[in-house]
């Protein structure tokens, strides 16, 4: 392809960035030079880009869709600016999906390269952290309820996994959307009971060495007949949530932590008349996102959503790998620091226009602080 490459570009160099050396290996700080840019793809200024449960699915080795036996920086989004680009001014905030593999690095760096069909202008005044944290996983609670299941007003919702970052904006979306009620299920008791000031109007704890029609009573009994299954679980839980589902009930698969495979009766199926369907983030192209990320975004710029986020610069990225494998209920977005040139930032938000980079918690605070975002203060939030 064509390069386009422009003087500031060339002298850029080796570029810090998180790096993965084979399959099953933890990311570490270390350096990259990005490929020239050429046409049809942008170079942005990386400024928010979350930690997502996919990022460390491949980088197991173990994920259906790609594996990669050489380094390489991961990442699967990211909003920044753009430095330079065929299709958007230099000085433009941008949300990316990418692609991120040994050929093409992905966001956790102070740069990426991004294929222009997978960059979206982020709206005026968004915040960029929360703006960057409802992509994929609202986006993941956003399209399964929404256009896959085709919830109605005055539906009965069953989130399984409703704590994680999916779960707790899965329980949004469906209440802010008309749903009669909202049902959330997962194993940290604790943070369900928060689920209750988010939208939720019963919650329901798993428990270990349950049997399958034990957990189907207790669902009944709490949520009545079900109307629509976001399952972010598998396994036994989709099981009992399969009982207690309405005729003609649509369910949504997410994701797969309680097991790889679960039992679906033949007669329960077609005797209730199911819809089951799944939602992978990564087969579905941006331009098919739009919508979601709009209602999102639009959400946010209201104060209508709760977005719990924690902010770690790239240094810190190991530790914050370690605790995502635990499924936090916060969002952990990865916050670069770019020392080869100027960090912009949105007019009426943090006010730094270029060197010295303040540091990542400075970045942090700031930006955590104008948003509004629950526990914006507290050590760690």
């Amino acid at each position: 392809m064509e390069s386009t490459q422009s003087p500031d570009e060339a002298r850029q160099g080796h570029i810090p960035a998180a790096i993965v050396d084979a399959p099953g290996s933890e990311p570490r700080l270390g350096t990259v030079t990005l490929p020239p840019r050429a046409t049809g793809t942008t170079l942005v200024a990386v400024v928010a880009a979350p930690l997502n449960p996919l990022d460390l699915v491949i980088a197991s080795g173990t994920f259906h869709s790609a594996r990669h036996e050489t380094p390489y920086v991961p990442g699967s989004e990211c909003v920044g600016v753009v430095i330079a680009s065929d299709v958007h001014p230099p000085g433009s905030w941008v949300y990316g999906q990418c692609d991120a593999s040994p050929d093409t690095p992905g966001p956790f760096a102070t740069r990426t390269l991004v294929a222009d069909e997978n960059l979206l202008v982020l709206p005026d005044g968004l915040d960029p952290v929360p703006a960057a944290a409802v992509g994929n996983s609202g986006t993941a609670a956003y399209m399964p309820l929404i256009e896959d299941a085709g919830l109605r007003p005055g539906e009965t919702v069953l989130v399984l996994g409703a704590t994680g970052s999916v779960g707790r904006l899965a329980v949004q979306v469906a209440h802010r959307s008309g749903a009669g009620r909202v049902i959330g299920v997962a194993r940290d008791r604790a943070a369900l009971a928060d689920l209750l000031h988010l939208g939720a109007d019963a919650v329901i704890e798993l428990r270990a060495e349950e049997s399958v029609d034990e957990l189907a009573a207790r669902l009944l009994a709490v949520a009545g007949p079900v109307d629509v299954v976001l399952d972010g679980v598998y396994g036994m839980p989709l099981e009992g949530a399969l009982q207690v589902c309405a005729p003609r009930a649509r369910v949504v698969n997410i994701g797969n932590p309680a097991g790889a495979t679960a039992r679906i009766p033949a007669g329960l199926l077609r005797g209730k008349q199911l819809t089951l369907s799944g939602f992978a983030g990564l087969h579905t192209p941006l331009h098919a996102k739009r919508p979601a990320l709009a209602w999102l975004w639009s959400a946010l710029a209201r104060d209508e959503l709760q977005v719990e986020v924690r902010t770690v610069g790239l240094d810190e990225l190991p530790s914050a790998w370690r605790a995502q494998a635990a499924s936090p209920r916060h969002k952990c977005v990865v916050v670069p620091q770019d020392t080869y040139g100027p960090v912009l930032v949105r007019p009426g938000r943090t006010t730094v226009t270029g060197p010295p980079v303040p540091s990542a918690d400075a970045l942090s605070a700031a930006r955590i602080t104008s948003a509004g975002l629950p526990g914006a203060g507290r050590p760690g939030a």
